[in-house]
This record gives C-alpha cells, structure tokens and sequence, in this order.
C-alpha cells in the first residue's frame, strides 16, 4: 500500500495576474480621487456595470466555434455563454440600449473597473487590469471628441505630470477606410487583420508590420501570426500614406480647429495611430507618455501609450434601430501608476 503524497497548492500565480502592494495601491487611489473631481467638473454621471456580460453582448462571439474564447474567459450559464467584460466601451453600448428612453441625451458617463482579457501576456501585459473610461453617447459634435482630449490632459496635469511629459495624438479611421478602397480590400476580416497590424507600428516597428500585412509573422517564442495577405505594392502604398503627416479629412480638420479653439496644443497629429478596436469610425485619438522609464528587464525606454479612444457611432446600434452616435477614452489605471512610480521614484 503506499503512501498519500502530502499535496500542496502552488504559491504562483497564473500567467497575467500580479498582487498589488500598498505604495502602488495607494498611487492608485490618489489618480481615482484626482479622475473624480475633474469628471464632477466636466459634469460626467458615474455608471458601473457588472463584470460578466452576455458573450454576444461585448462583440466577441465567435460563431464558427463551440466557446467563444478568442480574447475573453468564458462559461456556459444554461443555453447562453456569459463573458467577463473585455472592455468598458460595449457594456456601455448595452446600458444605452437597454435605458436609451430614460437616458439624457447626451449622455456623459465615466466608469472605473477591471477587465480582464484572454491573450498572451507579457511585460507589463496583464489578463486582468484596472481602465477607465469617459464616454459621450447621442452627439456627433466633434466637440465632444474634443472635449475628452482637453479632459483627460487635466487629469494627467493634476496628477503631477507637465505637459512635457505627454502628447495626444489624433488620427482618423477614414484614413485608412480611404485606403483600402485604393487597394481595393473589402473583406471585412482582412480589413481587420490588417488593422491589428498597423496597430502594432509602434511595439513592433514598420519591418516586423509589414510582415503581418503580408503571409504572416513569427515571433521570438515561435508563435506564428496569420498575416492579412497583401500584396507587395499594397503595403508600400499603406506605409508611404501613413507616413505622411498630412490631415486631409474633414474630421481631423475639424477637431484640430476646435483643439485650437481651446488653446489646447499639446497635441500631434499622427496617421499610423490606430486603435485596435473594431468599432471606431472617425476620429481617434492616443495618450502617449514621453519621458524614459526602466522595464522589467533594466532596459531605459520610453513609456509610450497609456490609453486612447475614439469616435464610435455604430456600436449601440448593434443592439436596435437607436441614433446613439458616440465617443469615448479609456485610460489602462495600471500603466499610469507604473509610470507615476517611476517618474516619482516610488519603489513598490
């Protein structure tokens, strides 16, 4: 007869997730009560909604497979797959919807909460992170739009940061819409493949990107990436557009007047940002830190995004016949407390 091995349960924790010690706790805290009092200003309702969501409901159904498990943890509840949140952008979609009757128009909310997110993690990418969002439903004023860029430069100001310290840049969706009709690409999946791509410019540089606009990208582990399948001449026709640093659109022309308007400045027009996001369908905007900071692995670098969005005006409409046209930003908490600690020689 032999002998039961004493079983221990491991001390590790799964790959993505970290446990989060006082100091960092605390940076955290002190940038929700500074993003509370400015979205008290701005005259933003504060919303929450739950962590899971009906998979369909946050856009990551995937028909052609019995779980829908590219980019989010999921169980099956009865009949229907219920998701954690993947985002804060389509719960809100499903708010609207659900109370679009009862709702103020527009309607200004921001929310603080944790989503988690099924994909591969690495240095300073986690599973399960804090966001935060400021969204504005039922206007397609580009005002709004602008209004959210000068918003979350207070928030960064009041933090403690100089406008030195950071830059938004604005693009645009037609840009790119505008050039897949030149290349003539409609499939929709190649579009967004190509659009994944083209998101990675700045983590990957146009080299490694170009390989992923064409047969496909291997990685330093090995993981093989689909790649969109261009032709040759289609992606240096993408490469040499979104090199250029001309805003031709109508609503990049508008906003940047408006941003002028407010004496808002710090701001860059930059074509090869763009969001990886399927639902946006104008302007865009991203929240890029510029001072040096030192990675996990000793190496100085510069911090780069912490957030962004954009314009979204056919996401509720996915839910029903609603006129609920839409803009919004989200704000990664835990990447702006990495970075705060840094720049404050905070040591967790």
């Amino acid at each position: 007869m032999t002998k039961e091995k004493n079983y221990k349960p491991s001390k590790e924790l799964p790959l993505g997730f970290v446990d989060r010690q006082e100091k960092e706790l605390l940076v955290r805290d002190f940038i929700i009560s500074n993003i509370k009092e400015i979205m008290i200003k701005y005259g933003f309702q504060y919303l929450e909604t739950p962590s899971f969501e009906y998979s369909d409901s946050i856009g990551k159904f995937l028909p052609d497979k019995d779980r829908p498990d590219e980019g989010v943890f999921s169980f099956k509840d009865e009949t229907k797959w219920l998701s954690l949140r993947y985002d804060l952008t389509a719960p809100l979609a499903r708010y609207v919807a659900k109370n679009y009757l009862e709702i103020p128009k527009p309607f200004k909310r921001y929310q603080l909460g944790t989503v988690w997110r099924n994909e591969k993690p690495g240095p300073g990418r986690f599973r399960e992170f804090l966001q935060f969002d400021a969204d504005f439903v039922g206007t397609k004023s580009l005002q709004a739009d602008a209004e959210l860029c000068v918003m979350i430069s207070e928030i960064l100001d009041k933090c403690g940061l100089s406008k030195s310290d950071y830059t938004i840049k604005i693009s645009s969706r037609k840009i790119t819409e505008s050039l897949f009709k030149k290349i003539n690409v409609k499939d929709n999946d190649q579009k967004l493949i190509a659009l994944r791509a083209l998101d990675k410019i700045d983590r990957l540089g146009w080299d490694e990107v170009k390989k992923l606009l064409g047969k496909g990208r291997k990685d330093k582990s090995g993981d093989f990436t689909k790649g969109a399948n261009l032709k040759a001449n289609d992606i240096q026709t993408i490469e040499e557009t979104l090199k250029k640093k001309l805003p031709e659109t109508e609503d990049l022309i508008e906003i940047i007047k408006i941003l002028k308007d407010y004496n808002f400045n710090n701001f860059e027009f930059d074509p090869s940002i763009i969001r990886g996001l399927e639902y946006y369908t104008g302007v865009i905007f991203e929240v890029n830190l510029k001072f040096d900071v030192t990675n996990n692995k000793g190496q100085v670098i510069q911090f780069g995004s912490i957030g962004g969005g954009g314009r979204y005006d056919n996401l509720v409409n996915n839910f029903g016949n609603y006129d609920a046209p839409a803009t919004g930003i989200s704000i990664g908490l835990d990447r702006l407390v990495y970075a705060l600690m840094q720049k404050k020689g905070i040591q967790s």
